[in-house]
């Protein structure tokens, strides 16, 4: 993209830019672990602008993805320019990812850490870059000592960039997905203790369809014991999920989809809701200590 588009922003976000740029720039030959999201694709677009066709994007496909996610992230790499390399993670093939205790998410980037890693060679990249920010340091993500474990670069997290600044700096390279709601993996819905299973994520999958086919935009279908549904929108819309004519249709379409139960959260959205489970002791140790 021409840095002409640029004119008129503000100083502080060129500069941004420019850090972001130099330190991808620094790294080599790049591979990045694009999921669609707005923090990976910022990367992808600033390591095509650094580096052009030294860079790759890749996009892990499992179970776990939501519907549309993978035509998504294939058609902004378009956009953007940058090569794009499917591949398949076999997460679920994990006993310890399966059995969703709070360090699902080490098992889950370990499996996907691991492959780019096997991958590097052929692939034709130094490094790996992952599209965490500094936003991320302070919640908890057991993936990013998956990450370490597999020599991952952070690039946003190294230019102090926050989850404000990547939207900005999205929004300035004109990416149309500059404020989409961020969208970690279906089994992240899964309350810690329940089995993941493909089945129950492709509950969560098809009734998070069904609300953004009626026009819902920041949603989470959360499971919980005993195929309950807690269903979290943003507080604008929670009057509306109890209008008749919504509920009615609602209950229904859940409970075909194998949902026993149909709850509304009145607290509204909430990111992460389910770490609030999470015993402090859990978070004190390392996962390699509950394998």
């Amino acid at each position: 993209m021409s840095l002409t588009s640029w004119t008129g922003t503000e100083p502080s976000l060129i500069a941004h830019r420019e850090k972001l740029l130099d330190t991808l720039q620094s790294y080599g030959r790049v591979a990045v672990a694009y999921s669609g999201g707005i923090d990976s694709t910022v990367v992808a677009q600033a390591a095509y602008a650094a580096i052009g066709d030294a860079a790759i994007a890749v996009t892990a496909v499992s179970a776990s993805l939501a519907t549309g996610e993978l035509e998504e992230a294939q058609e902004l790499a378009g956009r953007i320019g940058i090569r794009h390399r499917v591949i398949r993670t076999e997460e679920f093939a994990n006993s310890n990812y399966l059995r969703n205790q709070p360090d699902r998410c080490y098992f889950c980037k370990s499996e996907l850490y691991g492959r780019l890693s096997r991958l590097v060679g052929e692939l034709g990249v130094d490094v790996i870059a992952s599209g965490a920010n500094s936003d991320d340091l302070g919640d908890h993500r057991p993936g990013m000592r998956a990450a370490s474990e597999n020599g991952v670069r952070h690039p946003l997290q190294e230019c102090g960039l926050s989850k404000d600044n990547v939207r900005a700096l999205a929004k300035a390279w004109g990416l149309p997905t500059w404020d989409k709601p961020a969208t970690p993996c279906l089994s992240s819905r899964i309350a810690y203790g329940e089995e993941v299973t493909p089945e129950r994520v492709r509950m969560i999958d098809q009734a998070e369809q069904w609300l953004r086919q009626r026009g819902l935009r920041l949603l989470r279908v959360r499971y919980h014991k005993g195929d309950l549904a807690r269903v979290e929108v943003s507080l604008d819309d929670l009057p509306r999920l109890v209008q008749p004519e919504v509920r009615n249709a609602m209950v229904p379409a859940f409970r075909a989809l194998g949902f026993k139960f149909v709850t509304l959260d009145l607290e509204g959205f909430r990111s992460g809701s389910l770490n609030g489970l999470i015993p402090l002791d859990s978070l004190l140790k390392p996962a390699s200590s509950r394998h």
